[in-house]
């Protein structure tokens, strides 16, 4: 399985051929609580990266997800319209939020590994 890395926003990528699979960190859905909605990016808008392209609420509260990178929304996980739980049992896996083909690789490569997340959610306590 292909590397993750991390945004100080607490999103996770992951290159998968063509496209990037971005989803929230477990960090990040424990912060949140119980997911209850999702709110998803259409298929075929153009994203910056850090623009705000998806909202996810929980009992507790309403958070945008960023898109971690520039580029091009080429599918969203629909799954997540009628079980959001997913979010909380399988934040990395089955909980994914959308995919991304890149404008530029790079900016993947450039963000922190599992390593360098985890002192910086470490350094945040």
């Amino acid at each position: 399985m292909p590397e993750l890395r991390f945004t100080k926003d607490h999103e996770w990528v992951r290159q998968d051929g063509d496209a990037a699979t971005i989803g929230i960190t477990d960090h990040a859905q424990n912060a949140l609580g119980d997911v209850v909605f999702v709110d998803l990016p259409e298929v075929g808008r153009e994203v910056a990266a850090g623009e705000a392209c998806a909202v996810v609420e929980s009992v507790k509260a309403a958070s945008d997800v960023y898109a971690p990178i520039a580029g091009r929304v080429v599918e969203v996980n629909t799954a997540l319209a009628e079980n959001p739980a997913l979010i909380n049992s399988a934040p990395t896996g089955e909980g994914w939020f959308f995919k991304i083909e890149p404008k530029d690789a790079g900016e993947i490569a450039a963000m922190m590994d599992a390593e360098a997340y985890a002192a910086f959610v470490e350094s945040q306590a």
